[in-house]
């Protein structure tokens, strides 16, 4: 992967202007999009398949009066006179009401069939309001002609106040703190590079990634149902990741300039090395949140895929867009006193003073107090996170009503009117359904059932019990004595549950259902407790694997997953202590003491693994290089934690102050989640990552970079720190060194392949190999050994990997690129048509093709057509290499050619016992060219 990236960051440093402007006419495809569909997005929480959300949609079929989205108009008397005084006033008002467009019901309350709710006084009544739909669905100024409305009629001794379900906004919230997060990033980015015009690149390339994905998840909502709280939670995880993703490339080409690279060459350099760490990082925030559908939830699927999405385009935004702003900053990016002294030295840097005093960073003192006596700091770090965390038990899980808006809102100023005056239970009714079609005594069974439901403990009162005009299903709505997120309510609607079988019995009816919102807010929150546990395992067992595969090693990927537990932890007992005990509610704007949003903890969990495995392996990958090169234990925790903390420090600091800014102006849904994640970054970082990692690193010693033989060479190897760009860097020099090559061999050793013949012998291997072919030569590869010669033919054509040394294909490596150099290659077998294959590869395309004849007795038989067409591809840059078996077949070619000077032969054969032992590979290949002559091959 590191070397597709090395070459994908020099393209797009070279093609700058047409990257640019490819993610300008992006944002421009995006945004018509978003505006021209009007996609509106949903309030309402569904869970198809659960009673309620059954209950609800059998009631929208059968009886729709009781459907939609209700409303209320509550009216008032100030001068202690009754309602009934007013009544003239009020029946206007609902009849005013029941004329705007979008309403499909509005009756007087006064009716007998559907009485509106009075308090004790009679000062107080609520009249209903039914609109067709679900919000953000309403036709365009109806909810303010009825907030109109409500506003004309209040005079005097009569206040008239608009509430209920359709005061929901489907609006995007978003305020000016979630600006000053950004400053916040960008006065750190400055700091961290004491520089403002590399400050000012993550920001833009942040907020072009999000831009362009909340107008696509705009353009979306026009056809999908995406709940509003995404758009937010969108823009919240795509500015903090896009900034870190970019800071951590950015970082490392600053760091490259500093010592005096060519820019361009620094750009590849930079995305192959920490743009492999950022897909990394970006891989595993994109895989926790699609992991959401484990929770069987739609609407938190959709969440965690547009989410994902989010993350996913940050990554691409900073490999292609990234390198093509530095490669049009190009000098300006190195930083000042570098430039001043390579202009004095030619464009040179000169080497560095070596007596020059060397100033001891923060990060190593930090790092030797951390791991001075490391017990100690383990237990520290432990015992304080897990007082933090003692708080997650009181923690309540619930879905936000209108008594989670601000106060100043009219939504709120209802609701809060409605409790104080009716009771919390007006504000969530629950709605009881049951099949009455094989009574034949309809209001009689429904006024049974109302009585057995009036009895129950928790219910204050039944507002209405009646059939449906077929008169064959009952609806009966309860008043609950609390409010929809008491655990009053959610008990009530168990007991109601588990009653129904018995009611169905004695009274002769079927399928009891307990729904309303206030109903599917219960059965959401209970389904997402349940795939809490599943989630956390499947988070955790995912690092574990993941880790395993970046260091080598059980321990670290163990002391990781605990250590994100510990973040996880922490950060859920602040959040605890914020909306349950109400401390630091003033300072953070939180208006609501109670239950948080019940996706918090799946989605905190999801985003918050992604982060730790992050900085686990930009802090961890440096150690473990230091110890590969090194094998000192101790010394490498900390000349790996020096080389890595700056930039996880801004990093962390960007990602507190992004999530941070979302508390104040965000909605009650986004509250929690924000200050969840940026306790969790903060603790994770500067807690876990960068004072308990580098103590339990240095308790295991050598341990902990160890992984059983028979593990490692089962696992497969992920390149996260582009450690494959050695190869790629030393191929590149050879190639400046000798002229570029169609195949280069450099010690190769590769393995025999069977041609399918009875009794094969494959003992043995082919090699060491060493030489190189130049493009526009026709390579016969002769041998009686048809596994030896195979083996040859399969690894140039990408079809088999080389045990060791160098194999290249072009400009490609093996096995690092075989896909790519499969792609380059045309295999033609014994029996194919290869005049016609032959024909099928077009000159124009042939440069740096590999063309690969399996038997050279084909090519003979096809005539001088095929081979005409062959020195004509030749011609054009591509190479040939064709597979004869003695005798020697090299004069029948020559003949056929018109230049024969581009045939070179070349005789292979296997080598057994010790000698095919592979080489041992140093960790750097040997630039210098060989002398083997291996590949020279005969002039024809």
């Amino acid at each position: 992967m590191s070397s597709s990236l090395y070459r994908l960051g020099r393209a797009m440093a070279r093609a700058r202007w047409r990257a640019v402007g490819a993610w300008a006419l992006l944002m421009i495809v995006i945004g018509g999009l978003a505006l021209g569909l009007g996609g509106a997005f949903s309030t309402q929480f569904e869970i198809p398949g659960t009673p309620s959300q059954e209950g609800l949609d059998e009631l929208s079929t059968r009886f729709p009066q009781m459907s939609g989205t209700s409303g209320q108009l509550v009216f008032v008397t100030t001068d202690g006179s009754t309602v009934e005084a007013h009544r003239e006033d009020i029946e206007q008002v609902m009849e005013q009401a029941a004329e705007v467009d979008g309403v499909e019901a509005a009756p007087s309350p006064f009716e007998d069939t559907s009485p509106g709710t009075r308090n004790d006084e009679g000062t107080a009544l609520i009249g209903t309001v039914q609109m067709a739909g679900a919000v953000g669905s309403f036709p365009e100024g109806s909810i303010q002609t009825l907030e109109q409305i409500a506003e004309d009629a209040s005079h005097g001794s009569l206040e008239v106040h608009l509430g209920g379900q359709i005061l929901q906004s489907s609006e995007v919230p978003m305020g000016a703190s979630e600006v000053i997060g950004v400053v916040a990033a960008l006065v750190i980015l400055a700091l961290a590079f004491r520089s403002l015009i590399p400050a000012f690149i993550p920001i833009v390339t942040a907020i072009i990634g999000v831009g362009v994905s909340m107008m696509a998840v705009m353009a979306l909502a026009a056809g999908i149902d995406i709940p509003e709280v995404t758009i937010s939670l969108g823009a919240m995880l795509g500015l903090a990741v896009g900034i870190d993703y970019a800071l951590f490339i950015l970082s490392r080409h600053r760091a490259q300039l500093a010592r005096g690279e060519d820019v361009e060459e620094s750009i590849g350099e930079a995305i192959a090395t920490s743009g492999s760490a950022v897909i990394f990082a970006g891989l595993t925030v994109v895989i926790a949140l699609v992991g959401l559908f484990v929770t069987g939830i739609p609407f938190l699927t959709m969440m965690g895929l547009a989410s994902a999405g989010t993350v996913a385009l940050a990554v691409v935004v900073a490999l292609t867009l990234l390198p093509a702003i530095m490669g049009l900053l190009g000098e300006r990016l190195r930083p000042r006193k570098v430039r001043r002294e390579m202009a004095r030295h030619g464009g040179v840097l000169p080497p560095p003073d070596p007596d020059a005093p060397v100033r001891r960073p923060f990060g190593t003192r930090w790092v030797r107090l951390a791991t001075r006596v490391p017990v100690l700091t383990v237990l520290v770090v432990v015992l304080v996170m897990g007082a933090l965390a003692v708080p997650v038990k009181d923690l309540r899980l619930g879905l936000p009503d209108l008594g989670t808006e601000k106060p100043d809102t009219l939504a709120r100023q209802t609701y809060d009117l409605v409790a104080q005056e009716f009771g919390p239970g007006y504000n969530g009714p629950l709605l009881v359904t049951a099949d009455i079609i094989n009574s034949d005594d309809p209001l009689g069974v429904v006024e049974d059932l109302e009585s057995r439901v009036a009895g129950l403990q928790d219910v204050q009162e039944v507002q209405l019990a009646t059939p449906n005009e077929g008169a064959d299903m009952a609806v009966v709505v309860v008043i609950p004595t609390g409010a929809q997120t008491d655990e009053s309510t959610a008990d009530l609607v168990r007991q109601m549950r588990s009653l129904a079988p018995d009611w169905e019995s004695e009274l002769g009816i079927s399928d009891i259902r307990v729904t309303g919102q206030t109903a599917v807010a219960i059965d959401i929150t209970d389904q997402l407790s349940r795939a809490l546990l599943p989630f956390a395992i499947f988070v955790v067992g995912l690092s574990l694997i993941l880790l395993t595969l970046v260091f080598r090693s059980l321990w670290v990927p163990l002391k990781a997953s605990l250590g994100y537990l510990i973040s996880v932890g922490a950060a859920f007992g602040v959040v605890a202590m914020v909306f349950e005990y109400g401390w630091g509610n003033a300072a953070l704007n939180v208006h609501v003491v109670g239950p948080v949003i019940s996706f918090m903890p799946i989605m905190c969990m999801g985003v918050l693994f992604g982060l730790a495995m992050d900085y686990e392996v930009f802090l961890v990958s440096r150690m473990r290089e230091e110890y590969v090169h090194s094998g000192q234990a101790r010394a490498s925790i900390e000349r790996g934690f020096t080389g890595s903390a700056p930039v996880v420090i801004a990093a962390a600091l960007i990602m507190f102050a992004v999530f941070a800014s979302f508390i104040p102006e965000g909605s009650y849904m986004l509250q929690p989640i924000a200050v969840a994640l940026a306790v969790g970054v903060l603790v994770d970082a500067f807690v876990v990552r960068m004072t308990l990692v580098p103590a339990v690193l240095a308790l295991l010693g050598d341990r902990a970079w160890r992984l059983p033989a028979w593990l490692d060479r089962i696992l497969p190897r992920i390149d996260v720190e582009g450690e494959g760009l050695v190869r790629v860097l030393e191929h590149r020099r050879w190639t400046q060194a000798h002229g570029p090559s169609a195949i280069r061999l450099e010690g190769a050793v590769l393995p025999l392949l069977p041609t399918g013949a009875a009794g094969e012998d494959l003992e043995g291997r082919l090699g060491p190999l060493t030489g190189a072919v130049a493009p526009g030569t026709l390579l016969l590869v002769r041998s009686e050994d048809a596994p030896a010669r195979r083996a040859l033919l399969a690894a140039v054509g990408g079809r088999a990997r080389p045990l060791a040394g160098v194999l290249a294909v072009g400009d490609r490596l093996s096995p690092e690129d075989i896909s790519a150099i499969q792609s380059r290659t045309h295999w033609i077998g014994p029996d194919a048509d290869v005049t016609a294959r032959l024909a099928g590869i077009s000159p124009r395309t042939a440069r740096g093709r590999v063309i690969v004849l399996e038997d050279a007795t084909a090519l003979l038989r096809a005539g001088e057509d095929a081979a005409a067409r062959l020195e004509e591809l030749l011609a054009s840059g591509a190479c040939a290499v064709v597979g004869a078996p003695d005798p020697d077949p090299s004069a029948d070619l020559s003949a056929r050619l018109r230049d024969p000077s581009v045939l070179r032969a070349l005789r292979v054969h296997r080598t057994r016992g010790a000698e095919a032992a592979p080489p041992a590979q140093p960790d750097r290949p040997d630039p210098r060219p060989s002398s083997d002559p291996a590949l020279e091959g005969a002039r024809s």
